[in-house]
């Protein structure tokens, strides 16, 4: 949208928010209200989520979301009043509202826990490269001139990509966890053959493969996983959504506001101040040319795109808390930097550097958020909670993204307007905070199913423990996804809800031993996997 605000045809159009030949606080006003708009549709998505997620089922909320989307994408590009292009923006925020607050579960749902975290580090780098493209779509428009095809194409485009899940949401699989809960187990468990594929030591010499042991093979993974689901579900019978607000045994208050505030602190880090606003800060306040202020847009929404590709190959080995903190430090810097920058550049200091330095560090924020904080607060809610409440509790911590997103988008252009420099300051801060909160609130969820979780908060005191217990909390599936604890003792666990630390170097029915082994990285420290007697890592 930042890309559109200072072309000729917008501004012609809505002359109510040009901001390039009107710097009146008002004016700044109503373009960030304008602009926002589209979160508060996002928000009332998330919102809506709670009271229907359940109901509809995670597909049909993605068609209904991607439904809603087209006709606000529709009602934005036919736009001639600014009324119109408010409730199409609206609109189209509420579709996607519904959409973001059920694809990260879909996806967590239906995804191995070795796999589950690089499933949704693609789909945030897809994220990124709908905001390039949109960059790119920007910038070939803006040489249509006075034609109002420059800012109407590009609003037009989002049509296609809604047009493209409508027509092969309902081909794929539902959630099986959600299947489950509608007592649909025969078709949770289809689902479930359908996903699971056979352990490495079945795939390495494929002539010796028999392949009536690898189904054998897959129909027990399949059953220990259904009754873990079940097993969840039993316990949750009756519940709803203002059971997010109850702590218990689950602990799921406590849990609910984990994910909520993963959420607020993606968007209060200052990420959409350069997202919306790239090519408004480069033209406006680092006081380059139009063209070049797109063409740098339009680069950046490309390096962070190239950049997003990083997550889903470190997801896994660093870990969520790892990589939120090393995503806050690179945040953290380029905020100050930005700061110091800008205030040279409006004092005249320094000549054209600072604003060089200003634009090399708008990248290199962007960068570090792709690494850190880009997909992981979408991640983060739908593996944090717990079954009987991951649908309205997904649907209020995006509430929480879109609302903050709102706050951040309206009040960037009055704050730029009104203490300039300063509002990089305040994001400095801001990203300083969150820093300690990632490192003593957040446990690891790295390696771990959706069920796994459940014992850990069971074993949780108090909101200053959870990353210690999961820290120490042996791991059930090893990197490669193989069952690492005897069947029958993870069916004691997923029954019994909690696993006393004496169950290590019990020995099962079939002789294996198990014992702990710091395996993937922590707070700092490290998680457990287990060996046999022989110290061989069963991973």
């Amino acid at each position: 949208m930042g890309g559109l605000l200072t072309l000729p045809s917008f501004v012609k159009t809505f002359p109510e928010i040009d901001t390039v030949n009107n710097h009146s606080y008002r004016t700044a006003l109503d373009q960030g209200l304008v602009v926002a708009s589209y979160n508060l549709g996002c928000f009332g998505g998330a919102v809506i989520t709670i009271f229907l997620g359940d109901r509809l089922g995670r597909r049909r909320m993605i068609f209904l979301g991607s439904s809603i989307m087209i006709v606000g994408a529709i009602l934005q590009a036919t736009s001639s009043s600014i009324a119109q292009f408010i409730v199409g923006r609206v609109l189209t925020g509420f579709g996607n509202g519904m959409n973001t607050s059920t694809v990260p579960t879909w996806a967590s749902e239906t995804s191995e826990s070795h796999e589950r975290g690089k499933m949704v580090m693609f789909q945030g780098a897809m994220i990124t490269g709908g905001i390039a493209l949109s960059y790119w779509l920007d910038l070939g428009t803006s040489r249509a001139g006075d034609n109002s095809v420059a800012w109407r194409f590009p609003i037009a485009f989002q049509i296609l990509p809604a047009l493209i899940i409508l027509v092969s949401i309902l081909e794929l699989p539902e959630s099986p966890r959600w299947l489950v809960l509608k007592g649909d187990i025969e078709e949770a468990r289809a689902v479930l053959t359908a996903l699971e594929v056979p352990s490495k030591e079945s795939s390495d010499s494929p002539e010796q493969v028999d392949e009536a042991a690898v189904e054998i093979q897959i129909a027990q993974r399949v059953e220990i996983k259904l009754k873990e689901i079940t097993s969840q579900i039993d316990e949750a019978a009756n519940s709803g959504w203002r059971d997010m607000f109850t702590m218990g045994l689950d602990r799921n208050f406590h849990r609910v506001l984990l994910a909520y505030f993963v959420q607020v602190m993606q968007q209060i880090s200052g990420i959409n101040v350069i997202t919306y606003y790239a090519a408004t800060i480069f033209e406006q306040y680092i006081h380059l040319s139009s063209e070049t202020s797109r063409y740098l847009a339009a680069g950046n929404g490309t390096a962070y795109f190239a950049a997003s590709f990083i997550a889903p190959f470190t997801i896994e080995k660093f870990g969520r808390r790892k990589s939120l903190l090393l995503g806050s430090i690179g945040l953290i810097a380029s905020m100050v930097i930005l700061a110091v920058m800008t205030r040279l550049s409006e004092e005249g200091i320094g000549g054209k550097k600072p604003g060089i330095v200003s634009t090399t560090f708008l990248f290199v924020f962007n960068t570090f958020f792709a690494i850190g904080w880009l997909a992981i607060p979408w991640l983060y809610p739908a593996e944090i909670v717990p079954l009987k409440i991951r649908a309205p509790a997904n649907g209020l911590s995006t509430s929480a993204n879109w609302i903050f997103n709102f706050m951040v988008v309206m009040i960037t252009p009055v704050a730029f307007n009104s203490i300039g420099y300063k509002t990089y300051i305040i994001f400095a801060v801001i990203n300083a905070a969150m820093f300690p909160a990632v490192y003593f609130f957040y446990p690891e969820t790295a390696f771990r199913s959706l069920e796994e979780m459940d014992t850990i908060f069971q074993n949780t005191t108090g909101f200053f423990d959870a990353v210690s217990v999961a820290k120490n909390q042996p791991h059930r599936y090893g990197a490669d996804g193989k069952l690492l604890i005897a069947p029958e003792i993870i069916e004691e666990m997923s029954g019994g809800g909690v696993l006393v630390h004496n169950d290590f170097g019990k020995e099962s029915e079939n002789g294996t031993i198990v014992h702990r082994e710091n395996v993937a990285d922590d707070s700092g420290g490290s998680t457990t996997s287990p060996k046999n007697e022989h110290g061989v890592d069963l991973r």
